[in-house]
């Protein structure tokens, strides 16, 4: 349906113009390059250059990041929406003549964040040290003080809280203790014995678990805290030092991001080079192009360079990637197939199958007319005001079709933001406003919403029926085309009024034609559906299990368009309750004034809330309930050889833009 026919491409020109060929189908990015196979062709590693420029481009990723993380960056509409700034050809070789400069200010970033975390390590190793001098402050010796020429000290520490005097008492004679600190968990002691005493002290403290300290400086405890601090002092004036040269580079911010794209598209263009094949004086390249670009490339290639082009269609046992183009109306939901998985070969796009019941879907679960109206009006200014990208611009193309089908729905169902429009008649007017409804209201009859559903549920349903009678109808099997989906439609037509008949009124005349109908869809479906089957038993117990898929999993199926009442419910329920919420003050001016906080407040919730809800279960009902009918996917989406840049873009457009 929209998948667009691929060619394979064989480009043989001249090696010296090879860099340039290949810079040109970057730039016009309809080309996906395939490895070259042919043995008899040479190939060229270029491993080495493009381990270079990631060096390179990882440097300017690095100072980028540094740079934000010091002097972030006021980012605007347009950033949030990933727009890249636009740059003429021109433009672009001028500032890649600055690449070595550019490089330069990132390596300053880089080492300057290195100083800074270098100084942010020590620092904190010197609050670690701090912690462990604070304990001895009291202490006038050296940490590493072992006595004089006829004594010998043991500083160290005990677990447990202890006193000098029951230290004393373990120790023998011409032995003193000082308590330096103590606390519940160890006593730091100061011990200092005569050296004929010494070694029967030390076994002792050894066998009641004293820890002598480690330190090897020669200053006081407070001597060594204020070198710790005055170090600290001095690393925190290299810190901010370090972080005014960083912000002073603000300016080479957007030199930065240009050498980040610039070294991507170099590093591609190089890797590049691997997939082609070379012989002396010429190089092939290889591909897959879209039949549509194929007489516009081959005229400007051939208008430049000296070069042999072939169009061929590729073998049927190539993997053949996929491009989808679909109408105006059809292509902003083609992000919906592609996050599913792009058709496979014999598959059909799915894309225009489901647009219409994709909008239609949204627009009945969200179902505000005010909430439908605030996403066209946002949509339509961000698509007039700013330079999209193409995803970017579908999405916000496809929120926009949203908008307005549950700015359509809202009205059938008289919901503008909620029921705002009678609150603030009866509050501040004193008039009572009835239904507002173009149609009805949902919460007055569910039960009527609730088979409109399941309505839509069928067709969109028998659309997806519809498509795969008309894939085995195309592929020749006309029989099996009929076979497999008459006697779904037979089925479900004539369960349908049947079923409805136990929630309201349903005209006898079509339950009359509803229960043969089902009877005759039923022994066709039996009879049928085992065909493929040799024997009698197998196609007769193959007809059973058919029925019993065919009912379970189409009950099941049309039960989850249930969702649509739910959903539509639940927003205009609490878009309700909002409302109410807003004007529970009795005096008119309190009420007003709470009315407009919680409005703006609340509304803007359950929007977002109910607009996530809303496009999961719209994407729910595409995966699970439509595509099961007909589609497969699993095919390979068309990847051509692009720039494909972060921050900048061309003005030039590529052919496919």
């Amino acid at each position: 349906m929209a998948k667009l026919k691929m060619k394979k491409i064989e480009l043989i020109a001249l090696l010296t113009d090879s860099k340039k060929i290949i810079e040109l189908l970057q730039r016009r990015g309809v080309v996906e390059i395939v490895k070259n196979t042919d043995e008899e062709l040479e190939s060229t590693n270029v491993t080495a250059v493009t381990g270079e420029f990631e060096k390179f481009r990882s440097s300017a990723v690095q100072a980028l990041d540094i740079l934000e993380r010091y002097a972030p960056e006021k980012s605007g509409i347009a950033d949030m929406l990933g727009s890249r700034t636009e740059v003429e050809k021109k433009d672009f070789g001028k500032e890649a003549m600055q690449l070595e400069k550019i490089m330069g200010a990132a390596g300053s970033i880089i080492r300057s964040n290195k100083i800074i975390t270098d100084a942010q390590a020590e620092s904190a190793q010197l609050e670690v040290r701090k912690d462990t001098i604070r304990p001895w402050l009291s202490m006038e010796v050296p940490l590493n003080f072992h006595g004089t020429a006829t004594t010998k000290a043991f500083i160290g520490s005990l677990p447990g809280m202890t006193s000098a005097e029951q230290v004393e008492g373990m120790l023998p004679e011409a032995c003193c203790v000082q308590v330096i600190h103590s606390s519940k968990e160890q006593t730091d002691l100061l011990v200092i014995c005569h050296n004929s005493t010494a070694e029967e002290a030390e076994g002792i403290l050894r066998s009641n678990s004293f820890v002598p300290i480690s330190e090897s400086d020669s200053r006081t405890p407070m001597q060594l805290m204020e070198s710790c601090n005055k170090r600290q002092a001095e690393l925190e004036r290299i810190i901010k030092d370090a972080e005014g040269n960083i912000r002073s580079r603000e300016g080479d911010r957007k030199r930065l991001k240009f050498a980040v794209d610039y070294l991507t598209m170099r590093k591609d263009k190089y890797a590049v080079l691997s997939d082609l094949g070379f012989t002396g004086n010429t190089f092939v390249l290889t591909g897959y192009i879209p039949e549509k670009y194929c007489e516009k490339l081959r005229l400007e290639l051939e208008a430049k360079f000296t070069a042999s082009i072939t169009f061929t269609d590729p073998a049927e046992d190539e993997d053949v990637p996929v491009l989808l183009e679909n109408s105006r109306f059809s292509a902003p939901v083609e992000g919906i197939t592609r996050m599913y998985a792009m058709p496979a070969k014999n598959d059909v796009d799915p894309t225009p199958v489901m647009s219409f019941f994709y909008y239609l879907f949204f627009g009945m679960m969200l179902s505000d007319a005010g909430y439908g109206l605030v996403m066209v009006i946002a949509t339509t200014i961000i698509l007039a005001k700013f330079k999209l990208e193409s995803g970017m611009k579908k999405t916000m193309v496809m929120f926009r079709n949203c908008g307005i089908s549950t700015l359509i729905w809202g009205a059938l169902f008289g919901s503008w933001f909620g029921d705002i429009v009678q609150v603030v008649a009866r509050e501040f007017f004193g008039k009572e406003i009835g239904s507002i409804a173009l149609w009805f209201e949902p919460l007055d009859d569910p039960i009527k919403l609730l088979l409109f559903s399941f309505g839509l549920g069928i067709l969109h349903l028998f659309l997806g029926v519809a498509v795969a009678f008309k894939m085995s109808w195309d592929e020749g099997r006309k029989l099996d085309a009929v076979l497999d989906a008459l006697p779904v439609y037979m089925i479900i037509t004539g369960a349908a009024p049947l079923a409805a008949g136990i929630l309201t009124t349903v005209p006898d005349n079509l339950k009359k034609i509803g229960m043969p109908l089902v009877i005759a869809g039923v022994a066709l479906l039996v009879l049928t559906a085992g065909r493929s089957s040799k024997s009698v038993f197998g196609k007769f117990f193959g007809g059973l299990y058919a029925l019993y898929n065919t009912a379970t999993g189409y009950l099941g199926d049309i039960l989850s368009y249930s969702r649509l009442l739910a959903l539509g419910l639940a927003t205009g329920s609490i878009a309700g309750v909002i409302n109410l919420i807003g004007t529970m003050p009795e005096n008119k001016i309190v009420k007003l004034v709470l009315l407009i906080v919680v409005f703006i407040v609340g509304h803007t919730a359950n929007l977002a809330i109910n607009l996530l809800g809303a496009y999961v279960h719209t994407d729910r009902l595409q995966f699970v309930e439509l595509f099961s009918k007909f589609y497969t996917g699993g095919g390979r989406e068309f990847d051509p050889f692009t720039v494909k840049t972060q921050y900048i873009k061309f003005k030039e457009e590529n052919i496919n833009d």
